[in-house]
């Protein structure tokens, strides 16, 4: 007499694993989780807001002393001596531009970082058409961009107006102008984080791609604004200066009062636009056809 003994069948931790189709809602969840696990995004997110609120309060208390030194002019007199260059606008974005370059560090390093760790062969790996995952991280850095930007602008406007309101510095929110500026400094800074999105994918060294940033939207502006003032007189010049990125980006921002040649804010907006969308384009075929 024999006896069958019923075996049972081992199984492994990676039979019990419900394995899911990776879906685009899956990319966005991926990237939102690794957005915010780096400790790098909470530096940089948390020195946009300082920038932003700690240059509109500073902006602010100029604008106080000026309108304090110029109380007794007339109005011909003030706008004669410059008593009337500021407004709510400018004052509350006074730090746009450098909170653009920081948060261009957070867009640049979303990308360089996965190259600089190698886990961009894990996320090509889940994801090997590559191109989700690039249109992903895109999305998610614009919505947390635009989101913070907004909130830090808004927090801007309740630091400053105990200190603008007495000086008949406010925003006019039924001034289609004044609002265009407002939410067009959000629209320049999305821009911006975008470009340095690109800018890393197509580097894809952190160092590398913050310095391309940082000349593009700071350095060669300066170096031109030297140009135009050296060189008055030169045409060419001028055109140029107009249609560089962060010039043409910021015509739709308050600061376009002060550059002497810009062009309309909607097509600089527009302009910075296509430089970015340019990037990122370049950026999308260089993950398609070099290796990881």
């Amino acid at each position: 007499m024999s006896t069958t003994l019923d075996t049972p069948t081992p199984t492994t931790p990676s039979s019990r694993v419900t394995v899911k189709n990776v879906t685009f809602g899956r990319l966005l969840h991926s990237e939102w989780i690794k957005l915010w696990s780096l400790r790098s995004t909470w530096w940089t997110l948390g020195s946009t807001v300082v920038i932003l609120v700690g240059f509109g309060f500073l902006v602010a208390i100029v604008a106080q002393l000026f309108t304090n030194q110029f109380a007794d002019a007339s109005a011909e007199e003030r706008a004669a001596m410059g008593g009337n260059i500021f407004t709510a606008p400018l004052v509350i974005t006074g730090g746009y531009e450098f909170a653009a370059l920081v948060v261009a560090v957070l867009g640049s390093m979303l990308i360089t970082g996965e190259y600089s760790t190698g886990m961009i062969r894990s996320t090509f790996t889940a994801a090997p058409h590559r191109l989700g995952a690039y249109l992903a991280k895109a999305l998610v850095l614009a919505g947390v961009t635009a989101v913070l930007v907004a909130l830090s602008l808004a927090l801007a406007w309740l630091v400053t107006y105990p200190i603008l309101e007495p000086n008949g510095i406010t925003v006019d929110w039924a001034d289609g102008d004044e609002v265009r500026q407002l939410y067009g400094t959000v629209l320049y800074t999305v821009l911006v984080a975008l470009f340095a999105l690109g800018v890393g994918t197509l580097i894809r060294h952190t160092a590398g791609s913050i310095f391309t940033v940082v000349a593009i939207f700071l350095v060669i502006p300066i170096v031109f604004s030297i140009a135009t003032i050296a060189a008055s007189e030169v045409p060419w010049v001028l055109d140029v200066n107009k249609f560089l990125p962060s010039i043409a980006g910021a015509a739709i921002t308050p600061a376009a009062a002060q550059t002497p040649e810009i062009l309309d804010p909607w097509v600089g907006i527009g302009m910075l636009a296509l430089y970015t969308a340019a990037v990122l384009t370049a950026g999308a075929i260089s993950l398609k056809t070099r290796d990881a």
